[in-house]
């Protein structure tokens, strides 16, 4: 038997970042996949051995929590009697869309929350992108999402911003550095829909938008991006991401250090009314 490919071993390391919610069409497929493989009288390592796909790939997608590519679907029909099941299963195949698992804590989270705060020293907060800015972003990830990952990114994305208008009882309050606003990712028409986008937000009354003007001599935010949320039984929490992780922060002492922290940067900001007239001013100069 021979080692899995590095590709492979990165794939294992990595999946549970990676693995979508499961749809009842994943599951479907995945039971397909098991039943065959069983009749064939092959084990999971066995089938991943000859469909250059490791153990844990297969049971990922026997269980309905990976979506085949069409790689392992050609491979796995030929190995598993060329009946066309699987081939034909797989145009069915839909998926809810993903989120890293090292997210999705946080994510629901957010749906309960009382108050939510965000400092973004990137790009537009994900609560407040449209959907052809959250494209330009995905479009420029290293390395390229597949059309098939893209989709799912996206619809997460656009899914989560339902929290905005079906919890009018939450504080929303976002804090963000001037020169993301002057950034124009993916252009002129993007950007510009962006705009209207937050400025439309900045209406809502339960929702706070601050820019942090690039001129600004103190900045207490230069830790990096930042989360926070309270429940409505008052208990802090904090969320804290970096390249390929992240990191939710239920500890009360440091979840209490950032929550102070961010206080900070609410103070050094531009007011809401002011960011408003900023944000104005750049979306007329366009």
């Amino acid at each position: 038997m021979t080692d899995p490919p590095d590709e492979t071993r990165e794939d294992e390391a990595r999946d549970w970042e990676r693995e979508p919610d499961s749809s009842d069409s994943m599951r479907t497929f995945g039971a397909i996949v098991q039943a065959l493989r069983e009749h064939a009288g092959l084990s999971r390592t066995e089938l991943g051995d000859v469909v250059r796909f490791s153990q844990h790939t297969v049971a990922s997608i026997e269980l309905g929590r990976r979506m085949p590519d069409k790689d392992f679907v050609e491979r796995a029909e030929g190995v598993l009697g060329n009946t066309n099941a699987l081939r034909k299963a797989a145009r069915h195949l839909t998926r809810r869309p993903g989120l890293a698992a090292w997210f999705r804590e946080w994510a629901r989270l957010e749906k309960i929350a009382a108050t939510l705060g965000t400092y973004e020293c990137r790009l537009v907060p994900g609560l407040l992108q449209t959907e052809a800015y959250a494209r330009a972003a995905f479009e420029n990830r290293i390395p390229p999402l597949s059309d098939e990952q893209m989709e799912a990114q996206v619809a997460a994305r656009m899914e989560r911003q339902r929290l905005l208008n079906e919890r009018p009882n939450t504080e929303f309050s976002f804090i963000m550095e001037e020169h993301i606003l002057r950034r124009g990712l993916g252009g002129f028409e993007v950007t510009v829909g962006q705009l209207d986008r937050i400025l439309d937000l900045a209406t809502l009354r339960n929702t706070s938008i601050q820019v942090m003007p690039t001129c600004s001599r103190r900045h207490a935010g230069l830790d990096g991006p930042l989360s926070l949320l309270e429940t409505t039984d008052g208990r802090r929490l904090a969320y804290s991401e970096g390249q390929e992780n992240g990191r939710l922060i239920a500890s009360p002492k440091e979840a209490a250090i950032l929550h102070q922290r961010y206080a900070t940067p609410r103070s050094q900001a531009l007011s809401p009314e002011d960011s408003v007239g900023l944000m104005e001013r750049i979306r007329g100069a366009l």
